[in-house]
């Protein structure tokens, strides 16, 4: 019975989070949230990373903030406001998915075959899996983060590739906002922050190749 009340509790804890941010559409309201980052100062990329790890649990789409930080905060900053508030999002997801609705998650399905599969596979080779879901948008982003916790795959496993495999991402997005805002307001190209895309892109594309290759000769 207590496996029910948490499964409960979990799903309506889950759907709250992602109707309140539905509602709050923090992602239509850019233009007034940039202003109240800007006029905190310093404390400005700190309240940044915890409302990027607060839209994250709402299920609000992070590209819009991911814009932002790259605006506001150029490179440096931008990506690590970027990287740890969505770390800190999907680690917070991962939890509520684990420790609430787990156990009922796998004793209705504990008899299939392919979910007993995929469960015992996040287990063996959760590193893998992570990387190739994180690096390869086959699955939404949102979903990812609630569902690696009704798994097997450890928690630390979880949060060090979502971390590692989140960060090429991160970099392209924000190097290329502070790379365009810079090329429009000093009228100058960035070539730094250009080589940077690059060489990023490029790392990207035979890191993803490789886990790939590594999948497939695991046979996952």
């Amino acid at each position: 019975m207590k496996k029910y009340v948490k499964a409960i509790v979990a799903i309506i804890i889950i759907l709250t989070l992602i109707y309140a941010g539905k509602k709050l559409g923090l992602s239509g309201k850019v233009g007034e949230f940039r202003e109240w980052i800007a006029s905190k100062g310093s404390l400005g990329p700190l309240i940044f990373i915890f409302v990027y790890a607060a839209a994250t649990v709402m299920a609000i789409p992070g590209s819009a903030l991911t814009i932002l930080a790259g605006a506001m905060f150029g490179s440096f900053i931008g990506i690590i406001t970027v990287i740890i508030g969505a770390t800190l999002g999907a680690s917070i997801c991962f939890l509520l998915s684990r420790y609430l609705a787990r156990d009922l998650i796998s004793n209705i399905f504990q008899k299939n075959e392919k979910f007993k599969k995929l469960d015992d596979l996040t287990e063996k080779h959760g590193a893998i899996i992570v990387a190739i879901t994180r690096l390869v948008p086959i699955f939404p982003f949102n979903l990812l983060n609630y569902g690696f916790g009704l798994t097997k795959i450890p928690f630390k496993v979880y949060v060090l590739w979502s971390f590692l495999c989140m960060l090429p991402g991160t970099v392209l997005y924000v190097v290329g906002v502070d790379a365009i805002v810079t090329a429009i307001t000093k009228g100058e190209i960035p070539w730094v922050l250009i080589f940077i895309i690059l060489v990023v892109f490029v790392i990207l594309f035979f890191v993803v190749k490789k886990a790939r290759k590594r999948l497939k000769d695991e046979q996952v």
